[in-house]
């Protein structure tokens, strides 16, 4: 999952989630200081199927210090060979 700066697949990453299916890696949250990718369109180029998710909306006015939601997520998949 990448979670972009605006709706634009060009837009820069904020932050992501990598789930390996395969098990050939181990990750966790906060793994990596870096994206795996700086765009969207950079896993489009790198093979990466791409399902845009909806946007959930935030909470409402004076809710300022609850953990809200990132606006323009998207999720993407890479099928390997098993």
């Amino acid at each position: 999952m990448l979670c972009l700066d605006n709706s634009a697949l060009d837009a820069r990453v904020l932050a992501w989630s990598l789930y390996d299916g395969t098990g050939e890696t181990q990750r966790m949250a906060g793994d990596a200081d870096e994206p795996p990718y700086d765009t969207g369109l950079d896993a489009l180029l790198d093979g990466w199927r791409l399902i845009q998710a909806s946007p959930l909306l935030p909470h409402g006015g004076g809710d300022e210090f609850r953990t809200g939601y990132l606006k323009y997520e998207f999720l993407f998949e890479k099928l390997v060979d098993g």
